[in-house]
């Protein structure tokens, strides 16, 4: 898996397990390949190139996620171990309006490089059936997840999923650590470890009404986020602001918490969440954000009375889900089961979403 944050290719070594209709998992290994700055660029400027070079990019960078799979394989000893590789590839283009989404990363080169099977292209399907192509991981929160009533990601994009009934809906909330990350690199930091920098800025409130007053906002769901929404759209506004960087960073921080309660409220209006009101829902948060201490912190405190309680897991969990449920879709695609769901993307039906490449030799 690679976000839209650009900080690396996660992979996990899984098993995951089917009993009478029942998932289990367990993350065995797991690792995070940095990306070389070289990379970081070629993958950040992939939607300004040529067709010819386009492909080419597509060609090389599945090589180079063949080869750190084989690395991975290498380091914990997984030989003969790995049935399956299911690869999300990096977004370069997501354009669910006009039935097209691309992820770069050949399916092709991956099997030629590992000689495994991989499946690919998991959005492809369902964007055309007319869905959003996103959020594609309820399916996991579904099977593997299931005890939570609201699950947040917080990556590059925020994205909120919650139980409705026995299906799911979900949506893209935020530009989240993709515009953090950029602001504490103008410090020459990667990130702003534990939202410390952010914790000793002010919020800009003009700064803020700007960003809540996006069109993005006021859309109903299904709906989905490209990742240049927060490098064309939302980071030339907080530039505008000439703000010092904690000021933006405190800013942008209370501009995602307002969000995601925005969302939580209207998830909880449409009453998917629990049904007795009465009951208190749990909020699962992964990804990168989760590890910002002070980010979590204040979106306790302004959730505090829509009866939702935060559940922060274990690092692994928080560094690898998406990773994992990758995983899960990939075996629901080799099982020719539904892995994606029209309840969550809006597309006309659900469907088993990716493109299988045999690399074994017959």
């Amino acid at each position: 898996m690679s976000g839209s944050s650009l900080d690396g290719l996660d992979i996990v070594y899984a098993h995951l397990v089917e009993t009478g209709g029942r998932w289990d998992f367990e993350i065995l290994n797991a690792e995070c390949y940095p990306y070389p700055q070289e990379w970081v660029e070629q993958l950040r400027s992939a939607n300004g190139l040529t067709a010819l070079a386009y492909q080419l990019l597509h060609t090389a960078y599945g090589h180079y996620t063949g080869q750190l799979v084989n690395n991975f394989i290498n380091a914990f000893a997984l030989h003969h171990k790995v049935d399956l590789i299911a690869s999300h590839g990096h977004t370069a283009f997501h354009s669910p309006s006009d039935k097209m989404t691309a992820q770069l990363g050949d399916g092709a080169a991956i099997a030629a490089v590992t000689g495994l099977p991989v499946v690919s292209d998991l959005r492809a399907m369902d964007v055309a059936l007319g869905g959003q192509g996103a959020p594609i991981v309820p399916i996991g929160e579904k099977l593997l997840l299931h005890q939570y009533q609201l699950l947040l990601n917080l990556g590059g994009i925020a994205n909120i999923s919650a139980k409705s009934g026995d299906n799911y809906i979900a949506f893209d909330v935020c530009a989240a650590n993709r515009i953090l990350n950029m602001l504490a690199a103008k410090e020459g930091k990667e990130y702003d470890e534990n939202g410390a920098m952010a914790a000793l800025g002010q919020v800009n409130e003009v700064l803020l009404e700007s960003l809540n007053q996006l069109d993005y906002y006021h859309e109903g769901y299904p709906k989905s986020l490209a990742n240049d929404f927060g490098v064309d759209v939302v980071f030339p506004l907080v530039e505008q602001a000439c703000l010092s960087v904690n000021d933006a960073l405190r800013t942008y921080a209370e501009h995602i918490v307002t969000q995601i309660k925005n969302a939580i409220v209207i998830i909880l209006q449409n009453e998917y969440s629990r049904s007795s009101t009465t009951e208190r829902n749990h909020l699962l948060i992964t990804g990168g954000g989760a590890l910002n201490s002070f980010l979590v912190s204040r979106l306790q405190e302004v959730i505090r009375d829509l009866m939702t309680e935060i559940v922060v897991p274990d690092k692994m969990l928080i560094n690898y889900k998406e990773a994992l449920i990758m995983a899960l879709i990939g075996v629901l695609r080799w099982r020719e089961e539904y892995n994606v769901l029209s309840s969550v993307t809006g597309a006309s039906r659900n469907s088993i979403g990716g493109a299988l490449w045999l690399g074994v030799e017959a």
